[in-house]
Order: C-alpha cells, then sequence, then structure tokens
C-alpha cells in the first residue's frame, strides 16, 4: 500500500513538472507592444460581453472624457446649496491668495485671479474628483518665476516673459494630456514621496524668505532662489531706505490669519473663519491705507489690476522663437510637479469620502485645463492642498463648488479689481507665509527616517537642492538619489535561504521564521529579483556560491551529511536574459563539480520559455517543479538526495 502511495505521488511530481515545462509560450514583443496600445488607446471590453454599438460607444466616450455627464443627472438642490456654500468659501480664500501667487510668479496681479477662473471652470467638467480646488499653488508659482526669469527678465521684458510663461503653461498641459492619454502615470512617480516631502518642504522656506520682500517693503531684490542669495539681498537692504509700516501691516494680518486657522481648527463649526480671513485682512488693510494715506509714507501698494475677465492669449503662444526648448523643459518639469501635488491632493480626500481616482483621467484633464488656460491668459494650474482643504471642509458634494468660485472670481474681475487699488504688497506676503506652515512636514519627514534611510536621503536631498541651489538640483538630486536605491536595489537582490514551516507544507526564510525547519542534505535558496539579468546575474552566483559553501561547512562541523541538492526558488523572477541563463550555466557546472544536483522550482512563464530555448532544463536533467515542496518530494523519491558521504 505504501510503494502505491509513494508511486501516485511520485507521478503527480512528474505530471505538475511537466506543466511546468509544457507551459504555452508567452506573448512575443510585438503583440505585447499591439497589446498595450490597444488597451491605452482604446476602451477594454470585458470578456464575454457584446461588443457595444456605436450609440453606446459614444455616450462612453463622453461620459469619459466629461464624468459631469456621469453624476449630473442625479445632481440635487440640496446638494447645490452645500456647494454654493463650500464655492463662495473658496472664492473668499481663492481671491487674495491668487493674486499673492501671480505676485510669486513675477505676473501682474489679474493673471493670478484669471488662472482661478477658467481653470476650474474646464476642470468640473473633465475632473473626476470631487473635492479638488483648481487654481495657482506656491511651488509651481515658485518653480515658474525661478526657471523662466533665467531666460526672460520679467523686469527689462514683462511682455515676453509673459508670453513665454504662456508658452510653458500649453506645454504642461500638452504633457499632462499625453501623459493620461498613454496611460504614463508612472513617470510622474519618480517624484516620490519623500522626494515631494523634501521638495515641498525646501520651496516653503525659500518662497518664506522671498517674501521679506514685501513684507519688509524692499524694492531692490535678488530674482535668485537659493536661501544664501536671498538672505544677502536682505543684509544689503538694511542700508537701503525701508519703511517700517509695511512689516508693521504685514506682521499683524499674519498674526491675525494664524490666530483664525487656530480657532477654525479647535472649533469644527467655525471652519469659514480661517477661509475668509486672507480676504478680511485684504480688505481691513485696504481700508487702512486708503483713510490714513500711508502710500505716501513707503507702504507699497497693489496700485491698478487690469479689470475685465479673461483675455484670449492664443496669439501670445510663441512655438518659433529662440527659447522653444527651453519652454518645453520648463513645461514638463512644471507639468510633473503639477501633476503630482493635483493628483497627491485628490487622492487623498478621495480615499476619505471612499471612492477611487483614476490617476490617467486626471491627468488628461490637468492637461485640458492648462491647455485652455494658456490660450485664456491663465499660466499652470493645479491642485491646491490649502485651498482643497477648505472645499472638503465647508461640505462641497460636487465640482459645481469649482463653477461657483470661478464664477466669483470672475465677477469680481469685472466688478472689484478697483477696490484692490490700496491693497498692500505686505498682506500678500503674509498671506503666503501663513499658507506655508502646511507644506513642511516634520513628522513625516521623521517617519520616512524611522522606516527608510534612503527614502530619508532622496528626501534631504531635494531639501537642501532646492534651499541651497535651485529647484532643478534639488529635483535632479533627489530623483537621482532615487534611481540609484533603485539601481541598487536591482544588482544587489536579495537570496534566501528557505526551510520548511511545521505542520505545513510552505517553504520560508529561516532569518524570519527561525523554527523553519531544513531538510537534510538539501539546500533551498530563494532568489529575491524580478529580472535575473546582465545587472545581477554575477552577483547572484557568487551568493548562491557563497550559501552552498557556508551550508556546507556547517553540516560538515555538525556531521548531519554534505549538501547533495540545490533548489533554486524562481517565484520571484519575472524574466531572465542571456547573461542570467550563462550566470545559472555557471553555477550549475559549479554544482556538478561538488556532486551537487541542480533543481528550480516554480519559473514564470518567460523565464521556462527562454530556458527551454536555451535547452538549459535539459543539462538540468529536467529537474523543474511546480514549488519547493514537490521538488524536495521528487528528490527523496526519486533518491536523487544520497545520504552517504560525497
Amino acid at each position: 500500500m505504501e510503494n502505491q502511495l509513494d508511486v501516485m505521488d511520485d507521478a503527480g511530481h512528474t505530471e505538475r513538472a511537466q506543466w511546468v515545462l509544457n507551459s504555452p509560450a508567452p506573448r512575443g514583443p510585438w503583440h505585447e507592444l499591439t497589446g498595450f496600445i490597444r488597451e491605452t488607446v482604446f476602451c477594454r471590453r470585458r470578456r464575454g460581453l457584446p461588443p457595444p454599438s456605436s450609440k453606446e460607444r459614444a455616450v462612453s466616450f463622453m461620459k469619459g472624457v466629461f464624468p459631469i455627464l456621469s453624476w449630473g443627472k442625479n445632481y440635487r438642490l440640496s446638494m447645490f446649496k452645500n456647494d454654493v456654500m463650500a464655492g463662495l468659501t473658496l472664492a473668499s480664500l481663492s481671491i487674495p491668495q491668487s493674486i499673492g501667487y501671480a505676485n510669486l510668479a513675477k505676473l501682474d496681479p489679474q493673471y493670478g485671479l484669471y488662472t482661478s477662473a477658467v481653470p476650474p471652470l474646464i476642470y468640473s467638467l473633465m475632473g473626476s474628483s470631487r473635492e479638488i480646488a483648481i487654481g495657482p499653488v506656491a511651488v509651481v508659482s515658485m518653480l515658474l518665476s525661478s526657471l523662466v526669469q533665467k531666460v526672460e527678465d520679467p523686469a527689462a521684458d514683462s511682455i515676453a516673459y509673459r508670453k513665454l510663461v504662456f508658452t510653458i503653461t500649453f506645454f504642461a498641459g500638452m504633457f499632462q494630456a499625453v501623459f493620461g492619454l498613454f496611460r504614463l502615470g508612472f513617470l510622474v512617480d519618480f517624484l516620490s514621496h519623500a522626494v515631494i516631502v523634501g521638495f515641498m518642504g525646501g520651496a516653503a522656506i525659500v518662497i518664506g524668505l522671498q517674501q521679506l520682500k514685501g513684507l519688509l517693503g524692499i524694492t531692490h531684490f535678488t530674482n535668485k532662489t537659493d536661501v544664501i542669495s536671498v538672505l544677502k539681498a536682505v543684509f544689503k537692504s538694511i542700508h537701503q531706505p525701508w519703511y517700517p509700516m509695511n512689516f508693521v501691516l504685514g506682521c499683524s494680518f499674519l498674526i491675525f490669519i494664524l490666530i483664525a486657522r487656530f480657532i477654525g481648527r479647535k472649533e469644527k463649526k467655525l471652519f469659514w473663519l480661517p477661509a475668509i480671513a486672507p480676504l478680511l485682512s485684504v480688505i481691513l488693510s485696504t481700508l487702512i491705507v486708503f483713510l490714513t494715506k500711508a502710500d505716501k509714507h513707503g507702504v507699497t501698494i497693489l496700485k491698478h489690476i487690469k479689470r475685465g475677465v479673461n483675455p484670449s492669449s492664443a496669439n501670445q503662444l510663441t512655438f518659433n522663437g529662440p527659447h522653444v526648448g527651453q519652454a518645453a523643459k520648463i513645461g514638463l518639469i512644471s507639468a510633473v510637479v503639477a501633476l503630482t501635488e493635483a493628483i497627491a491632493v485628490g487622492r487623498s480626500f478621495a480615499s476619505i469620502k471612499g471612492y477611487h481616482l483614476d490617476g490617467n483621467k486626471e491627468m488628461v484633464s490637468m492637461g485640458f485645463v492648462n491647455i485652455a488656460g494658456s490660450l485664456t491668459s491663465c499660466y499652470v494650474a493645479t491642485g491646491s492642498f490649502s485651498r482643497t482643504a477648505v472645499n472638503f471642509a465647508a461640505g462641497c458634494q460636487t465640482a459645481v463648488s469649482n463653477i461657483v468660485m470661478a464664477i466669483t472670481v470672475l465677477v469680481s474681475l469685472e466688478l472689484f479689481t478697483r477696490l484692490l487699488y490700496y491693497t498692500p504688497t505686505a498682506i500678500l506676503a503674509s498671506i503666503i507665509l501663513s499658507a506655508l506652515p502646511g507644506l513642511i512636514d516634520i513628522r513625516e519627514a521623521c517617519n520616512i527616517w524611522k522606516i527608510d534611510k534612503l527614502d530619508f536621503l532622496a528626501c534631504i536631498g531635494a531639501f537642501f537642492g532646492v534651499l541651497f541651489a535651485t529647484v532643478e538640483i534639488g529635483l535632479l538630486a533627489a530623483v537621482t538619489i532615487s534611481f540609484g536605491k533603485i539601481i541598487l536595489t536591482s544588482i544587489r537582490p536579495s537570496t534566501e535561504e528557505q526551510g520548511r514551516l511545521p505542520g505545513t507544507d510552505t517553504f520560508s526564510d529561516i532569518s524570519q521564521y527561525p523554527m523553519a525547519i531544513k531538510t537534510p542534505g538539501i539546500l533551498i535558496i530563494r532568489i529575491n529579483s524580478g529580472l535575473l539579468c546582465f545587472a545581477n546575474a554575477n552577483f547572484i552566483r557568487e551568493r548562491v556560491m557563497q550559501r552552498v559553501s557556508e551550508d556546507g561547512d556547517v553540516t560538515k562541523e555538525n556531521a548531519e551529511g554534505c549538501i547533495q541538492l540545490l533548489v533554486l526558488d524562481m517565484s520571484s523572477v519575472i524574466n531572465i536574459d542571456t547573461s542570467g541563463i550563462l550566470g545559472l550555466e555557471e553555477l550549475h557546472k559549479n554544482m556538478v563539480s561538488k556532486c551537487i544536483e541542480l533543481a528550480m522550482a516554480n519559473p514564470r512563464m518567460q523565464v521556462i520559455q527562454k530556458l527551454k530555448l536555451a535547452k538549459f532544463t535539459d543539462k538540468i536533467g529536467g529537474h523543474v517543479f511546480l514549488s519547493v515542496s514537490d521538488a524536495i518530494d521528487a528528490s527523496l523519491a526519486s533518491k536523487l538526495v544520497n545520504f552517504s558521504s560525497c
């Protein structure tokens, strides 16, 4: 009876081994490419369903491009009331912030308001997030000013500078749309979470230092963004005439805004107070300057803001000048940074509400937002965390709150811009400064340090790069460190020795599970790498040989018998190249010289196909198994392992 069971088990092992060896060939590179394009460009239809009609395809396409068609039919009056309240609250924060961010981007104040008008309207039609608030943000504004003024000086030629900004916005929108249409969202992931934390922190400090110009009323200031240049400019300005009233006004209302924010956090019912505090600051400070004639005594003011809604800027886009290449490069950087912030913000609040946000659709919508913005006198717009938080706290239900905000901004552009003539620039500086603490996440930086030291290295690389050099160098340093981490992991993958967990057929790392039992005479090694290739083949071969030598020495000392079988668990290896196969062949030769058999467990489709083509499976005697357990049982059953001495 026992012999019959052994024969049946042996037959089962052999049959399962044939499943692996006779697995179908994978799709070739051409089929992979065409399949990717088909799934990317065209909607993927579920199997088993009849093909949709032309009308159904058209409706599905329109709903995919304009999500408002999906949720709009279920829109109710109660939702509209909440959205109107949220939109008005959002506008009260957006108007003063937009003016300040335009100043940060070295543009006239109205361009910040333009960017808070048309982009939110486009996003409300095409975007899938219900909470995200679209408009100018501090980081992108600073990014543009730091990069563009190296190409065109806004002080020397403001028109050329503005045209270049619109062209960059167009390129940014095109890149974003292409990323979404071809599902290239992984490009945005190059800026990892740790990189963004460091970049935002460094950018916040630089932005804060730059606001000293407005806060102190300094007329001559540096155009550079690194902290050393900014501090030098501040110290040089001490010897120049400056007016303390600017500092008094700015600091007074900065304290007021921060107190309002503190109260709003303590009392959730007063969520509207921190939202309207910036607008109240603008109104009150403007009245103070107007009534006291403080502008006659050195207080710098905004003066004229152009009246009227967004004018067309299509004729200002330049694609044939000497700076087109620079515009495309800056557009790409701006597109990636803006998308990273928008998707991070959108997904954060979508997870709170319990729905999924499609990153590729968001990229397409943000792309069209910025393309339309570049044609209507806007610069790069994205999702703002601070305004989105206000929108969420105000009880927004849908993207209609963006529409309400945009209409309010358009009405303000038409009717109220003249009232902002006496607004002091120190107030704009205080509004920007009040938004910066949210960009510096010290707690998250400490958390990154605890979890992953290499991630923290990328974080501080971005932080110090932005702080002491330039935005490009900061991002480049962080991305380089992140790539270095990936390359290091790829060329130095781990190999783990496995043992059987008591009472199971599961084999796991003996370092992680000390209770795992080794099988006498058998060494099981798992290769923890998705790709066995030219970059890591020799390293893996050497590590396996080292483990064989170490394990052989230990077994001899303990008199447990020498190693007779080496089993490679290939379940993690997705693909292999010729260098990887050559490494396995050299490993096999070394094993043969040591009288050790080599077996493989659970190779993936691409791997087993290439090993068969290279005839490596024949060289190891067809010792390829579905699992480590099958390899061990089959080896013991066929007396492959001989417990006599080598």
